[in-house]
């Protein structure tokens, strides 16, 4: 990873905020902030890790209010 996870990790919290109701998987969140899939992925688990984000069982997160 080229940025540091903490920023990585505010810029995806970010996108979360800023675009209520988003829905993404991993391979989505991947594209969306142009990383590998697997760095999305553990990115987005810390997130839920931290209650920022809620995961569903189609492994799709979003932010806990919009689950």
């Amino acid at each position: 990873m080229s940025e540091s996870i903490d920023v990585l990790l505010r810029r995806i919290q970010s996108g979360f905020v800023e675009m209520p109701g988003l829905s993404l998987t991993p391979a989505q969140a991947a594209r969306l902030w142009h990383m590998p899939a697997g760095d999305a992925e553990m990115l987005l688990r810390r997130l839920a890790d931290a209650h920022l984000l809620s995961v569903s069982e189609g492994g799709r997160y979003r932010r806990p209010s919009e689950a």
